[in-house]
């Protein structure tokens, strides 16, 4: 079997892209190795940075035999995949998963919930002490069984308080399936424990993204809400149907809250944006960058397959409903990433983006999902295993090429969450939202805005989470299925 077999069809790009093949079919891969064997050839091939790590070089080995004693040397897949990746100061967010089952579950927004959306933080600058608190809660699961709300206090899992000295221990107990939380009430930055000790349990659960979509009228002004958290696009219907809802009411503005949105796929962020306007149908939304031996091939056969753009229709091939808007108000977090920062990055060129809250995560790149078969996609994969790769592939920019935003966007109006007044999701005195009437309104009111130290935040539900923080290509572009 040649070290590219997988890729039969490309042989006249072969001098290109890889060398030293002549002989390597002396030796078959060993079924001991055909995950390992699927690793290396699936990055080898896709990797964003295929090219800067030696050990996934084209002219490494000569011989499907000198691969596999390669090969060999990992204890485990989970070890070789870890040691192809590069540093984890570029690569973030690359994972691979045992069973295929999980992953595609996770990218159409399934994963066992107890419910709770939360955040974690210091009590103070001594960054000692933590305590977490409830940013949404999900419909019809133990927490909303049990009457848990946004602004819930608490302190301790599992009768164990947390701080930054136990990491380990909390952030375990939060992984098992069934934990209990200790609340505690919030006055004046102190946490004072209540006695109320509630059991969560996790079961299966697919998130429906579109958690809220209001009218809201002030004056003459018509504004709409959507709270978007996810880019699933198994739920493009809900969010069109949102869109038409708004656009029934003819609404004037638009406040999009991404606040706790960390992403999902590409082209669902892509109709998103063409719901917001419409008058860009077919114009370039956003351009794809590959590692150079991708690129190269679809600069060749097919430059179009790079490109993003603006469309009026959804996946199943119903007509979008788009306000046709030049401004957008879009709320953002520190949990706001990948497919969120497309969404503000790619529209900036076409219309204004007002962005209310603070720094985006900083996720300009994408991935996709390769499995062991001929093309390393779905069909005839390898019965032998589950194993799938969900490495990251590309980076996404706008029309113009911009989209270094690796260290997050920053917002227009800064604002943190204030735990003492975190307000009602959808409400329009809810202090995110609030600021955007008032800056729709222009009345002034703008500049009293709570905003507290980065340094204070720990982390997130969605982050603790295996994949989480993602933006990726649902399918790998037709047009590179002929050099596979």
């Amino acid at each position: 079997m040649r070290i590219f077999s997988k890729m039969i069809a490309f042989v006249f790009f072969s001098l290109l892209v890889f060398q030293s093949c002549e002989d390597i079919d002396d030796k078959p891969v060993p079924s001991e190795l055909e995950i390992k064997d699927f690793i290396w050839k699936g990055l080898n091939l896709y990797y964003l940075w295929q090219a800067d790590q030696p050990k996934l070089a084209d002219d490494l080995f000569e011989t499907q035999r000198d691969l596999n004693v390669f090969l060999e040397s990992y204890e485990s897949p989970e070890a070789l995949f870890s040691d192809l990746k590069v540093a984890p100061n570029i690569d973030r967010f690359s994972v691979m998963f045992s069973d295929y089952r999980v992953l595609e579950n996770a990218l159409q927004g399934g994963f066992k919930t107890n419910g709770i959306e939360f955040s974690l933080r210091f009590k103070d600058a001594s960054q000692t002490d933590i305590f977490g608190y409830v940013r949404y809660i999900l419909p019809n699961t133990s927490a909303s069984n049990q009457g848990v709300e946004r602004g819930m206090i608490f302190y301790a899992v599992n009768n164990i308080p947390m701080s930054s000295s136990n990491e380990s221990v909390w952030r375990a107990a939060f992984a098992e399936d069934t934990y209990t939380l200790q609340f505690a009430d919030f006055d004046g930055g102190n946490i004072t424990p209540n006695g109320v000790s509630l059991s969560f349990t996790k079961a299966q659960y697919t998130e429906n993204p579109v958690y809220i979509t209001n009218v809201i009228e002030v004056d003459d002004k018509r504004i709409g809400y959507l709270m978007y958290n996810g880019f699933f696009s198994n739920f493009e219907s809900q969010l069109n149907q949102a869109f038409g809802r708004l656009k029934a009411a003819n609404v004037t503005h638009l406040v999009l809250d991404l606040r706790y949105n960390s992403g999902g796929s590409v082209d669902t962020a892509t109709r998103l944006a063409s719901m917001i306007t419409g008058q860009f149908n077919g114009q370039v939304f956003a351009r794809q960058v590959w590692n150079q031996k991708v690129m190269t091939f679809f600069n060749q056969e097919n430059p179009e397959l790079l490109i993003n753009r603006f469309t009026n229709s959804i996946g199943n091939g119903n007509t979008i409903n788009s306000l046709n808007l030049n401004k957008v108000y879009v709320l953002t977090t520190g949990s706001t990433a990948s497919a969120s920062e497309l969404i503000i990055n790619s529209l900036k060129p076409y219309i204004t983006v007002v962005q209310i809250g603070t720094t985006t995560v900083g996720k300009n790149d994408g991935s996709i999902t390769l499995y062991d078969s001929p093309t390393f996609g779905r069909n005839n994969r390898n019965p032998n295993h589950r194993y799938a790769m969900q490495p990251l592939v590309l980076k996404i920019a706008d029309k113009n090429g911009n989209g270094e935003y690796q260290d997050g966007i920053d917002p227009t109006l800064e604002q943190s969450e204030n735990v003492a007044n975190l307000g009602v999701l959808g409400d329009q005195n809810e202090p995110y939202l609030n600021t955007a009437i008032n800056d729709i309104l222009a009345n002034g009111r703008v500049g009293n805005r709570y905003v507290e130290s980065k340094d204070l935040q720990v982390d997130n539900s969605k982050s603790m989470r295996k994949f989480s923080d993602e933006m990726y290509i649902e399918k790998v572009p037709e047009g590179l299925f002929k050099i596979l």
